[in-house]
C-alpha cells in the first residue's frame, strides 16, 4: 500500500540534535504524506523519542528543519499543534476521577471548546463509552493507553503522533490499539506517526516506515516492499513435531528447518513461502495449531546495517 495522497504533511529534513557529547539525531530527513500511516522505527536508544519531542516543540534542533501542514514549526507553532494529537511515553491521568471528568479537565487545560457530547464521541471511538464513569484507577493498562488516545483525538486533530502506545500491553491490549490506528486511519482519514521497537506491530499497521540507528535513517519505504524482501524466523507449533520433521526431510525445506522444540518448529523462510509450507505439511496429515512469524527488529537492524556500512 503506497501513499494516499501526494501532500506532506511532515516534511523534516537535515534534522539534528545532540545533548553535550551525544549525538541523538543525526542528519535526518523523514516525509509523511496525508493518509499514512507511518511507521518510525528503531531500538531504544536510536532518537526516537528526541525526534517525537522535536516535532512537538519540547526541545529545539540544533540545526534542520521541520514542516507540518506545509507550514515552518518553529514559526507557526501554535497553529499547527492545534492541529495535532499526540501521546508522548505512557499518558497520566488524575486516578481518582472518572474517565470523563478527566477529559473535561483536559479540553479547558488546551484551551479546545470542547462539548461533552464531543467527549462521550471519543470515548465511543476508543471503546470506552461503558466506563465513562468509572475512576480511572480501575482501569487496566491497555483501557489507560485508549483513553490516552481518546484525549489526544478530542479536538479532531489531521495528524497523530503515537510514541511506544503498546509497550506494557499484553496481546489483547496490543491488538485493541492496532485496531484503533487502523480504524483512525482507514475511516476517519487520520494521518498517523507511529513510533515503535516492534517490527511486528509496526507491520500489521503501516503502509510506509522509517528504520533509525543511532539517529541516522538506514531504510525507508514502502512496508511490505521492504519486508517481504527478506527473511523471518516462523515458528509452526504442530500436533506431531517428529511427524512433520520426518515429512520435510526429502523437501526443500529440511534446508529451512532451524530448530525443533517440543511441538514447535522454527523455520527461517519468506513471507511468500508460509501458505505452501503450512499447505503441504496439512496435505501429509500435520495438523498445525499456530503460525507465529518472530522476527526480530534487531535481527532485521543486523542486515540492514551490514548492507550500509
Amino acid at each position: 500500500m503506497k501513499s494516499v495522497n501526494s501532500e506532506l504533511v511532515i516534511e523534516i529534513k537535515n534534522l539534528s540534535k545532540s545533548f553535550k557529547n551525544l549525538i541523538a539525531v543525526d542528519n535526518l530527513n523523514i516525509n509523511v504524506f496525508q493518509g499514512d500511516v507511518f511507521g518510525f522505527l528503531g531500538p531504544n536508544g536510536a532518537g526516537k523519542s528526541t525526534t517525537i519531542r522535536m516535532l512537538l516543540t519540547l526541545i529545539k534542533p540544533n540545526k534542520g528543519s521541520i514542516k507540518i501542514f506545509g507550514k515552518d514549526l518553529f514559526k507557526e507553532r501554535l497553529s499547527i499543534l492545534r492541529n495535532i494529537g499526540a501521546i508522548v511515553e505512557k499518558p497520566d491521568f488524575y486516578g481518582y476521577l472518572p474517565a470523563i471528568k478527566n477529559l473535561e479537565i483536559v479540553s479547558k487545560i488546551s484551551g479546545h471548546d470542547i462539548s461533552k457530547k464531543r467527549i462521550m464521541e471519543v470515548l465511543e471511538l476508543v471503546g470506552l463509552a461503558e466506563r465513562y464513569k468509572s475512576k480511572v484507577k480501575t482501569f487496566s493498562h491497555g483501557m489507560k493507553q485508549r483513553l490516552g488516545i481518546a484525549q489526544a483525538l478530542l479536538h479532531n486533530p489531521d495528524l497523530i503522533i503515537l510514541d511506544e502506545p503498546t509497550t506494557g500491553l499484553d496481546p489483547m491490549g496490543m491488538k485493541e490499539i492496532r485496531d484503533l490506528i487502523i480504524h483512525l486511519s482507514r475511516d476517519l482519514k487520520k494521518t498517523i506517526f507511529l513510533s515503535s521497537h516492534i517490527l511486528y506491530e509496526v507491520e500489521q499497521v503501516a503502509n510506509r516506515m522509517i528504520i533509525i540507528y543511532k539517529g541516522t535513517a538506514r531504510v525507508e519505504g514502502n512496508v511490505k516492499d521492504l519486508l517481504n524482501a527478506t527473511n523471518l524466523a516462523v515458528t509452526f507449533e504442530v500436533n506431531d513435531s517428529e511427524k512433520a520433521k520426518g515429512i520435510l526431510n526429502e523437501t526443500r525445506w529440511k534446508e529451512k528447518l532451524k530448530n525443533v522444540s517440543g511441538q514447535k518448529l522454527e523455520f527461517n523462510i519468506e513471507n511468500h513461502e508460509i501458505a505452501s509450507l503450512n499447505k503441504y505439511l496439512v496435505e501429509y496429515g500435520v495438523d498445525v495449531y499456530s503460525i507465529i512469524p518472530t522476527r526480530s527488529l534487531e535481527e532485521y537492524f543486523l542486515k540492514i546495517t551490514q548492507e550500509t556500512n
